[in-house]
C-alpha cells in the first residue's frame, strides 16, 4: 500500500476548526485599515525573480538562501514572494498609483514563501498583512503606522504583552560613513566573531548587529553606534516620530541595534516583540524606504510600511487565550425536524428566516434522525437555540424554540412569528451574530 499524500513540509493546512480564529483575525485587521483611510491591493504570488534582487538585495539571506526560484516554460526566472514591499511597489510603479506626487496609502495580505527551517512561528509558507504608504515623508505618518498598530494590539487584548523597538538608519551616506568605522572595528576582532557574523561583515556589515549569538553580542558592545553617524535630516525625523508617539500615549523603546533584515530600509525602522513565543518574537516590523522605488526604477519617492505576520499573531492568540468566546460555536440556531414533510417545512422557514436576519448562522439538520441524536447534533454545534419542528409543530404551523445555554423556558411561536422571536432573542445576547 502506497504512502497516503502529505503537505509539503512547513506548509501547513488551516483546518475549519482553526479557520473561524482566522477570519476573525484578518476581519478585525482589514475593518482598522478602512478606518484609517488604507485601500487594500492585491498582487500576484509569483513575480520575476530580478525584482527581489534589485529591492531586497543580492546579499540578504532572503534572496541568497530563502527563495522559491525556477525557471519557468519560457525559461524565466521566477520567484514565490518572499515578502511583499517588492511587489506592492512594482504594481505602484507600473499603474502609475504615486506619479505626480499622489498619496497611496495601501494594504494587502496572503501568503509568502521562504525555504527556511520550519519551526513554532516560522513555516515556509507563511501569511502576512502589509501596509504601504507613499509620498508621505514626515514622521507623521511613520507615526500613524505604530499607532494603528497599537489600536490593534489594544482591540486584540495583547497590549499587555507587545513591546515596540524604534531606531534611526539614518540616510545611505550616513550609513555608508558609519559601515565603513563599523567594519573596521569588526576586521580587527574577525577571529572572535561567530563564522555566521564573519560572512556578512564581508556581504552585509549592519547584519551583524542583529547577531543573537552571546559572544558577538558582547564583543558589539564596545562597537560604534549608529546614532552617533546620523544627519541631522535623520535625527529631526526621529525626534518628530517620537513626539508623536508620546503623544499618543504609545510606549516604546530605542534599540540602537535594530536595522532590519533588508536592504532597502533608512531612517526609521521598528519592530513589535514579545516574549510569549520562544525564539519567534517579532510580530510586526517595518520602516522607511524613501530610495527603493528610484533604486527600482523610478522617480524617488517616500515610502514607508509595515508587516505583520498572521501565523505568530494567531498563535499568540491562542497562548494567551485571547480568541473571543463565540468562535467556539459553529452555528447560532441548530433547525431540527421529524419527518419528511417536517423537512420541508423547515428547509422553507429556514430561508425565511435567513431572509429576515442575514447574518444568523443558522444550520437545518441533515438527514433523518431521532429526537435524542437531532439533539446531541444541535448541543454539539454550539447552538444558543434549537428550533423544534415535528408532527404536533406541523399541524399548528408553530414552532418551539428551546434555549440550549440558558435556563430558560421553552417558548412556541407561529411560524409567521419566527423570524420577529428570534430577533428578540439575538437583541438581547450581544455575543450573537449581528
Amino acid at each position: 500500500m502506497s504512502k497516503p499524500l502529505q503537505a509539503i513540509r512547513g506548509m501547513n493546512d488551516i483546518l475549519p476548526e482553526q479557520s473561524p480564529l482566522w477570519r476573525y483575525f484578518e476581519t478585525t485587521v482589514a475593518q482598522l485599515l478602512d478606518c484609517y483611510g488604507y485601500r487594500q491591493i492585491r498582487m500576484p504570488i509569483v513575480e520575476f525573480t530580478e525584482l527581489f534582487q534589485r529591492s531586497i538585495g543580492e546579499v540578504t539571506d532572503i534572496v541568497e538562501k530563502e527563495m522559491y526560484t525556477f525557471a519557468d516554460r519560457n525559461g524565466d526566472s521566477l520567484t514565490l514572494r518572499p515578502e511583499g514591499t517588492a511587489s506592492c511597489v512594482r504594481a505602484v510603479m507600473e499603474h502609475g498609483l504615486a506619479g505626480g506626487g499622489q498619496v497611496q496609502k495601501l494594504w494587502y495580505h496572503g501568503p509568502m514563501f521562504r525555504h527556511e527551517r520550519p519551526q513554532k512561528g516560522r513555516y515556509r509558507q507563511f501569511h502576512q498583512f502589509g501596509v504601504e504608504a507613499f509620498n508621505l515623508p514626515g514622521p507623521d505618518v511613520d507615526a500613524e503606522l505604530i499607532v494603528l498598530t497599537w489600536r490593534l494590539w489594544k482591540k486584540l487584548g495583547i497590549s499587555e504583552h507587545v513591546t515596540l523597538e524604534l531606531n534611526s538608519l539614518g540616510t545611505s551616506a550616513a550609513r555608508a560613513v558609519y559601515r565603513e568605522a563599523l567594519v573596521s572595528y569588526l576586521n580587527a576582532r574577525h577571529d572572535q566573531l561567530d563564522e555566521d557574523s564573519q560572512r556578512r561583515v564581508l556581504t552585509n556589515p549592519l547584519r551583524v548587529l542583529d547577531s543573537k549569538v552571546p559572544s558577538t553580542q558582547t564583543l558589539l558592545a564596545d562597537a560604534p553606534q549608529l546614532d552617533a553617524y546620523l544627519d541631522d535630516e535623520s535625527r529631526e525625523h526621529f525626534v518628530g516620530l517620537r513626539a508623536r508617539l508620546d503623544a499618543a500615549g504609545v510606549p516604546y523603546v530605542i534599540n540602537p541595534r535594530l536595522v532590519r533584515g533588508l536592504d532597502y530600509y533608512g531612517k526609521t525602522v521598528f519592530e513589535w516583540v514579545t516574549d510569549q513565543l520562544g525564539a519567534q518574537g517579532t510580530v510586526c516590523a517595518g520602516g522607511r524606504y524613501d530610495g527603493l522605488v528610484e533604486q527600482m526604477g523610478g522617480r524617488a519617492t517616500p515610502g514607508v510600511g509595515f508587516a505583520m505576520g498572521v501565523e505568530r499573531l494567531i498563535l499568540m492568540l491562542e497562548t494567551l487565550g485571547k480568541i473571543p468566546e463565540e468562535l467556539s460555536r459553529q452555528t447560532d440556531v441548530y433547525f431540527c425536524a421529524f419527518g419528511e414533510t417536517s423537512e420541508l417545512a423547515a428547509l422553507a422557514l429556514a430561508e425565511q428566516v435567513r431572509d429576515a436576519l442575514p447574518g444568523l448562522r443558522l444550520q437545518v439538520n441533515a438527514g433523518a434522525g431521532s429526537f435524542k441524536s437531532q439533539f446531541k447534533k444541535a448541543d454539539k454545534s454550539g447552538a444558543l437555540y434549537a428550533l423544534i419542528l415535528g408532527e404536533d409543530e406541523l399541524q399548528a404551523k408553530t414552532v418551539a424554540i428551546k434555549p440550549l445555554r440558558a435556563d430558560e423556558p421553552q417558548q412556541t411561536v407561529a411560524w409567521e412569528a419566527l423570524s420577529k422571536n428570534l430577533q428578540v432573542f439575538f437583541n438581547h445576547d450581544s455575543s450573537l451574530t449581528n
